[in-house]
C-alpha cells in the first residue's frame, strides 16, 4: 500500500449497513443501470443518493468521498 492509501484506510469511517425494501421492478432497473455503468447496485444507490443530496444542497461537508471504482489494489502481503 502506498502511504496515502494507508492514511485513507486508517481515516475512513465505518460504513453503515441499511436494509432497503424496493419494488422488484425498481431494483431490476437499478441493477441494469448499475451494470451499464460497471457498478454494483449498492454503489449505484450510493452515487444516486449523493447526487440527490448535492443537488438539494444537503450533502454534508464531512461526508467521506466515494470509493474508487474497480477492485481494490492487491497489497504485497496478500500473495
Amino acid at each position: 500500500m502506498s502511504p496515502s492509501d494507508e492514511e485513507r484506510t486508517a481515516a475512513a469511517p465505518e460504513r453503515r449497513a441499511v436494509l432497503l425494501r424496493l419494488d422488484p421492478a425498481v431494483h431490476a432497473a437499478l441493477a441494469r443501470w448499475a451494470a451499464d455503468d460497471l457498478r454494483s447496485v449498492n454503489a449505484q444507490i450510493d452515487l444516486l443518493l449523493r447526487q440527490a443530496l448535492k443537488g438539494a444542497g444537503r450533502l454534508p461537508s464531512d461526508a467521506a468521498p466515494t470509493r474508487p471504482r474497480g477492485r481494490p489494489r492487491k497489497r504485497p502481503d496478500d500473495d
